[in-house]
């Protein structure tokens, strides 16, 4: 019999692609800030770092785009 019977893991979409884009322990660090203080405004230099992860992505992947 298998352990994993009845555990299936449901996914998130939102989740599935902040692991693509690597920037996914950012994101847990805003989200643990913001249950900590209960204040996003104070969660500023979390929300930055993980921004600046997420635009290098994006930029990574324009230049995919453009190098075909």
């Amino acid at each position: 019999m298998s352990g994993k019977h009845g555990t299936e893991e449901i996914t998130d979409p939102v989740e599935q692609m902040l692991k693509r884009t690597g920037c996914i322990d950012l994101h847990y660090k805003v989200q643990e800030c913001i249950a900590e203080t209960q204040d996003w405004r104070k969660c500023q230099d979390q929300v930055s770092i993980f921004k600046e992860c997420m635009n290098k992505y994006v930029e990574k992947q324009r230049s995919k785009i453009n190098n075909y």
